[in-house]
């Protein structure tokens, strides 16, 4: 089966720094995929990658592929790449509050969208955004469609933002830490709104979070990067039940459990390096408690049961 997004072994590079190294991913239609890792590891990088929009921040792809439905990105016009970004591709950016147009109603950005990339008139469009901010479960449609950006919430905004990601009518969406502004309630409102629309619709999500609890409600893989690394790659019930990768592991003992006793809860020492100052070998090595000589090599990945794991000591359990 084609994949509807794949990135497979991907380099990229702003100016003369390599940012991320052979960054490998696929999302099919009806899956949810969460791309997780610290700030830093380069998630956001890999979306901007999977969008075609590098270039708008001065990097480039400088190996490998980025394919969306089976077609490489780098073979398309700058024209084809505009009109798959909002038609086919939606996005969800993480901080609503600058996403949205201050000096624009909110039915207006929204309509734009569908007006744009459906050739819908502005009736039909309007419409169109009453339609998806009733299904978003937002109360009193018209009246939000006529409000300002200031008026509303940050969980409202939030909702807004992911009505024009999918006002176009796309195939995938890619949601960049879409709840990171928002409170812990507000948060799961927003993350059970994604999980219904990928099941609804049969979309793809591609999900960038940096939170291992988010990826264990809600996705159906989980890709781990560290470092503008894959660490590891595959099914989320496999994962959280035997991490293979030291850093996996360590995220996943970030998670808060309930009943946990004071103190319980586990931080990940260190932080994650800088492009200008890769450690040689497994990036990972200086923060973790497993390395020795032999993680002074780069590790490759490689099968571990229903996934991938590049870690030198991975079978000896994480």
């Amino acid at each position: 089966m084609t994949a509807l997004l794949e990135l497979s072994d991907v380099n990229v590079a702003i100016g003369t720094t390599a940012l991320l190294d052979r960054i490998s991913l696929r999302v099919d239609k009806g899956q949810i995929l969460g791309l997780v890792g610290e700030s830093g590891s380069g998630k956001s990088l890999t979306a901007t990658a999977a969008m075609g929009l590098l270039p708008l921040i001065g990097g480039r792809v400088t190996a490998g592929t980025v394919r969306f439905d089976g077609q490489d990105l780098a073979a398309m016009t700058d024209r084809q790449r505009r009109a798959l970004r909002g038609r086919r591709i939606g996005f969800v950016s993480q901080n609503p509050m600058t996403a949205l147009d201050p000096v624009q109603r909110i039915g207006e950005q929204v309509d734009v969208v569908s007006r744009l990339h459906l050739g819908l008139s502005r009736q039909a469009a309007r419409a169109r955004t009453l339609d998806l901010l009733t299904q978003l479960r937002i109360p009193e449609a018209a009246a939000v469609a006529e409000s300002w950006p200031h008026q509303l919430s940050g969980g409202m905004k939030q909702r807004i933002v992911i009505a024009m990601a999918l006002a176009g009518d796309p195939d995938l969406i890619i949601a960049d830490e879409p709840t990171t502004a928002l409170d812990v309630t507000v948060q799961a409102q927003i993350i059970q709104i994604l999980g219904a629309l990928v099941r609804d619709r049969g979309l793809a999500l591609l999900l960038i979070t940096h939170d291992m609890g988010v990826v264990a409600q809600v996705c159906d893989r989980v890709t781990v990067l560290y470092a503008g690394r894959v660490a590891e790659e595959g099914p989320v019930g496999p994962i959280f039940a035997a991490p293979a990768h030291p850093y996996t592991a360590a995220l996943i003992g970030c998670i808060p459990q309930e009943g946990m006793d004071k103190g319980a809860l586990k931080g990940i020492p260190g932080t994650v390096p800088s492009a200008f100052a890769f450690p040689p070998g497994c990036r990972f090595g200086p923060r973790c408690a497993r390395a020795d000589t032999v993680c002074q090599q780069v590790p490759q990945l490689r099968s571990r049961g229903q996934g991938l794991v590049a870690c030198h000591h991975a079978e000896d359990g994480a």
